[in-house]
């Protein structure tokens, strides 16, 4: 027994390790720019090795500036991934665990009033915020974005919406807004040519509109989720070898690269110092045609393929390119701008990056990255990684020699198990009960994406 309680006190002391310290705030702090897509797949993007998708403007960013080998999210699906990300804490602290829209009636569904996000951090510090795209953290007005923390609100509240201009969205929360300084609007949906071309025109006009002030911009794209939606033309551009969702699917991402390039010049255009993220919310998804390359798993799952992700920072005059093989988390990136602005840095899970920036960066950062969604959850410490099944017991996964987590360990490391599932446990010491569910429809489906014998993309495909 003190065996244990020693473990679960060291366990305790790692994952504490976290959190940004406070600095003082720089004379005229950067701008950032945080750009998330959506449901794309890891190894879709040409710095992670894509054959097939053609993402050439997104890989010169990433080029010149610092890759994350393998940077993680905090859940495997949209809303609870973007409430830890938008919060720079887990949200399981908060009971945002599942995916919107969940069981909870409509007024309490959503991002809890009391958790301060990072949009409130950062205009505390004097820069101004906007949100571009997707919300996805509460459908009714007592969650809308302007009253999180954003001076801006420019998209749909809801999860996904048609890509083209459709009358029939024009008044549910579907419907693209239009929100600024207290005027508020809704973009008349003939005005709405392509979904992603619209976002990336606002980010782009709040960009220039702000250029003589430091400003925090969120630009949340839903591309590539669905509907599988295209323009013509980028069909055309396209691969020809492609074929069905596949070829759609890299027109999207033709579409999202475009963005990605015009948000990125106007930034030039600004001449401001200003810290691009760019990071996807969850691994691709089974039905958008997505590809995960080496990592097992896709969206909704806490193998590889649901929690890690593209991601990198461009930042010409702070961070040298290069590429980083540390495990980060999306909160780490969000704490790094947090801390790169002066602003308030408190009760933060993640830590400041910029350290590890460095030409002579520290010692890696001693600590364990744990994950739950309802009945399953996961631990990564060092290279050992082990997923927590309920009603199924536990697997074991030593991803420097298995990183596909096709072998599981755990019948024969007994050690390792009962020392991550300690761990495990002293996460969860830190986390609430759940404020919804999503049913036992996909309750059903979560327990299915984590048997063993599911392997292979089709098998994956097969369970939304």
């Amino acid at each position: 027994m003190l065996q244990l309680i020693a473990i679960l006190l060291r366990s305790s002391i790692l994952l504490d390790a976290g959190g940004a310290a406070i600095e003082p705030p720089p004379e005229s702090p950067p701008s950032v720019v945080l750009v998330i897509a959506d449901d794309a797949g890891w190894i879709d993007f040409g710095f992670n090795g894509a054959s097939e998708i053609a993402t050439p403007e997104i890989d010169r960013l990433a080029a010149e500036g610092l890759t994350f080998d393998a940077c993680y999210v905090t859940a495997s699906v949209c809303s609870p991934s973007r409430a830890g990300m938008l919060t720079g804490r887990h949200q399981q602290r908060f009971g945002h665990e599942y995916n919107l829209p969940g069981t909870a009636p409509r007024s309490e569904a959503g991002l809890p009033l009391d958790e301060i996000t990072i949009a409130n951090r950062l205009r505390d510090a004097g820069l101004a915020t906007g949100l571009v795209g997707k919300w996805h953290l509460g459908l009714a007005d007592r969650f809308h974005p302007t009253r999180r923390g954003f001076d801006e609100f420019h998209g749909l509240r809801a999860g996904s919406r048609s890509y083209f201009g459709d009358d029939r969205l024009a008044k549910g929360d579907r419907r693209y807004e239009r929100v600024i300084r207290d005027e508020s609007s809704t973009r008349p949906e003939a005005d709405i040519e392509y979904l992603t071309d619209t976002m990336t025109n606002d980010a782009v006009d709040f960009i220039r509109r702000h250029a003589d002030r430091p400003s925090f911009l969120v630009v949340a794209y839903t591309a590539p989720h669905g509907p599988m939606h295209a323009r013509p033309e980028d069909l055309e551009a396209v691969d020809g070898r492609l074929r069905g969702k596949r070829r759609t699917y890299a027109a999207m991402m033709r579409a999202l690269d475009r963005g990605v390039a015009r948000i990125a010049d106007a930034i030039d255009e600004s001449d401001r110092d200003t810290l691009l993220i760019f990071v996807n919310d969850n691994g691709g998804a089974t039905n958008n045609a997505s590809d995960n390359g080496p990592w097992r798993g896709m969206k909704g799952s806490l193998f590889e393929g649901g929690i890690r992700v593209p991601a990198f920072v461009h930042r010409p005059k702070a961070i040298p390119p290069g590429a980083m093989s540390q495990p980060v988390t999306s909160l780490d990136l969000v704490a790094t701008a947090v801390a790169a602005t002066g602003a308030d840095p408190a009760d933060l899970d993640g830590i400041d990056l910029a350290p590890w920036f460095a030409t002579s960066p520290p010692a890696p950062a001693v600590r364990s990255l744990c994950w739950r969604r309802g009945p399953v959850a996961a631990i990564r410490d060092g290279e050992m990684k082990l997923i927590r099944v309920e009603g199924e017991g536990s697997m074991l996964f030593d991803l420097e020699t298995d990183p596909g987590e096709m072998a599981d360990l755990a019948a024969r490391h007994p050690a390792d198990v009962v020392r991550l599932l300690a761990g495990l446990a002293a996460w969860e010491q830190g986390v609430i009960e759940p404020r919804w569910t999503t049913g036992d429809y996909w309750r059903s489906n979560l327990l299915r994406k984590h048997r063993m014998d599911v392997q292979g993309r089709e098998a994956e495909r097969a369970i939304p």
